[in-house]
């Protein structure tokens, strides 16, 4: 079974906050190295999945992450 799309989002939201607490950046540290306002960066920690990917994109940058995208199709195909 695949994650619903708020399941994805808490989950990045969670990676997210945790790499943040690693590198020992507040929120608005963050928000600042990455170029995006503050509020995007809470709303990513919060698992909101209306999330702008542009602006997650950038977040995940700053942090030294990325985001993968996996094929889970059987054949591989799509």
């Amino acid at each position: 079974m695949h994650p619903t799309p708020a399941e994805t989002a808490r989950s990045i939201g969670s990676r997210v906050r945790v790499a943040r607490a690693r590198a020992g950046l507040r929120q608005d540290e963050l928000a600042l190295a990455a170029g995006v306002s503050t509020r995007l960066v809470h709303t990513i920690e919060a698992g909101k999945a209306t999330t702008r990917l542009d602006g997650l994109l950038r977040v995940l940058g700053a942090l030294g992450l990325a985001l993968d995208v996996v094929d889970r199709t059987p054949s591989g195909r799509g």
